[in-house]
């Protein structure tokens, strides 16, 4: 299995497989979800509510209005491929969401690039979908 390897703010070198970084970048392309919201996960925790709705308009970080179920589903998602997590306090889970180191490095590497978001091809519609829906390790 090829490996990877991205660089973290404290250099170290984390070595992800290669079909792990693939799927994860095409998994965050294929998102209803803008870059502004993976850029402010990047500084801090981002709640459901600041992302469904007219709130996640507003804020840009969203194409069009995301039913908090719709929104939620998707960050999940997000979570099963290893870009974000959920972030916890004294209390348990709470609602809102974080970029793991995984998806920090995609984000900065993205930033490095000019902030361009690759718009997902066909291909890659469907492979996200595979995987997504039938959980195929596509």
């Amino acid at each position: 299995m090829a490996m990877n390897s991205l660089q973290d703010r404290d250099t170290r070198s984390l070595q992800y497989p290669t079909r792990t970084i693939v799927r994860a970048e095409r998994a965050m392309r294929c998102s209803p979800f803008n870059w502004q919201l993976f850029a402010a996960m990047r500084e801090q925790s981002v709640t459901l509510g600041a992302i469904a709705g007219i709130a996640g308009i507003e804020r840009q970080y969203v194409r069009q209005a995301q039913s908090e179920l719709a929104a939620e589903n998707a960050l999940l998602w997000l979570i099963d491929v290893g870009v974000l997590r959920r972030e916890v306090d004294g209390q348990g889970i709470t609602d809102g969401f974080r970029l793991t180191p995984l998806g920090r490095q995609l984000v900065e590497k993205w930033q490095k690039l000019g902030g361009v978001w690759p718009t997902p091809s066909w291909s890659d519609r469907l492979y996200n979908f595979l995987s997504r829906w039938l959980r195929m390790p596509v």
